[in-house]
């Protein structure tokens, strides 16, 4: 052959090369698009990513209804690679609606418990939340509390302080308890709590601070919200009781995760749930959130820490998209605004 024909393949091989290098990024293969209806605890973990790997993270925020608006509307032109958002029930009608797909991750398998995960592998939980009785201090003995079922006892009559029915979490919790007692039982429970009168409050930390006023005695919250309150005040007088701890468990839920159906950069997008399952990602959102880390080889802030260990529900998240419609009629039906 002759030498200037060799040189010719030869750059040739390496125009190609430099080619494929500078058009790998330009396919966005170096970067992954978020769409995050979660507002916080989150940016550090984001930053961590993407010095471990070189992939870049842009992150669109919305609530979860106009997320998945925008991703049903878009289709397979929608730019997200990852749907992140909060409550299992959210994630459920994610997966229901075709929104996010399948991934095969022996990773996320090892990192997250089973309950804490779609058993049809289409999205994983990443921070927990208990949901669970708090009480004023000053006002409750931790003996006069027990289940979330007692809160239908009279003596709390005029005490209890809820958020109202159409609150996901609360939908959530209600569809656990369907899972696990059945729609009579549930309704039952129900029921005691709208005989004794509560009063509907929007917002967690609304709960908290009607607690601590003495506008009522006792309440549901998620834990972070008082670990947050307490954080600001570090004598705020209103503890968490974990709820069922001689039976069931104490209510837990999710924020998660799962990779979007049309995703453009698959691979990468697993890689990103993959690290935000890793201890390293769990405990930056343990830190910043107050949340309880998924994964069980993080610890918690130590804020968290001083409410000391519970006996959670392990009942599967999912319950709570798969008996969310059932929750919301029960909850009518029961008097529970």
């Amino acid at each position: 052959m002759h030498p200037r024909v060799k040189l010719l393949g030869f750059l040739g091989v390496v125009a190609l090369l430099a080619l494929a290098a500078v058009s790998w990024p330009a396919a966005a293969a170096s970067q992954i698009v978020l769409y995050s209806a979660r507002h916080y605890g989150q940016e550090a973990a984001f930053e961590a990513f993407t010095r471990k790997t070189g992939i870049a993270v842009k992150v669109f925020t919305g609530n979860t209804a106009e997320l998945f608006e925008r991703l049903k509307a878009e289709g397979d032109r929608t730019p997200a690679d990852v749907l992140l958002t909060v409550d299992a029930g959210n994630l459920w009608n994610a997966a229901r609606a075709g929104l996010i797909s399948p991934i095969d991750s022996p990773t996320l398998e090892a990192n997250i418990p089973a309950q804490l995960r779609d058993p049809g592998r289409r999205w994983v939980g990443l921070t927990v939340r208990a949901r669970t009785i708090v009480y004023n201090i000053d006002k409750v003995k931790p003996a006069e509390l027990s289940t979330y079922e007692a809160l239908g006892d009279p003596r709390w009559k005029g005490r209890l302080c809820l958020r109202p029915s159409g609150y996901i979490y609360n939908q959530s919790l209600i569809a656990t308890m369907i899972k696990r007692h059945g729609e009579a039982r549930t309704e039952a429970i129900v029921r005691g709590w709208a005989a004794n009168e509560p009063t509907l409050i929007q917002g967690d930390t609304n709960v908290l601070k009607a607690i601590a006023a003495g506008q009522c005695d006792v309440g549901i919250a998620n834990h972070y919200y008082l670990a947050r309150l307490l954080a600001k005040d570090p004598g705020f007088p209103v503890a968490p009781f974990w709820a069922n701890q001689q039976t069931t468990g104490t209510h837990v839920n999710v924020s998660g995760a799962g990779v979007t159906a049309h995703s453009k950069n698959r691979a990468n997008a697993v890689k990103f749930l993959e690290f935000l399952s890793s201890p390293e990602a769990q405990q930056m959102f343990a830190d910043l959130s107050m949340e309880y880390p998924a994964n069980p080889q993080a610890t918690v802030h130590p804020i968290v820490a001083k409410f000391g260990k519970f006996k959670a529900d392990d009942i599967n998240v999912a319950a709570a998209g798969e008996f969310q419609a059932a929750a919301t009629r029960l909850a009518d039906r029961a008097g529970y605004k």
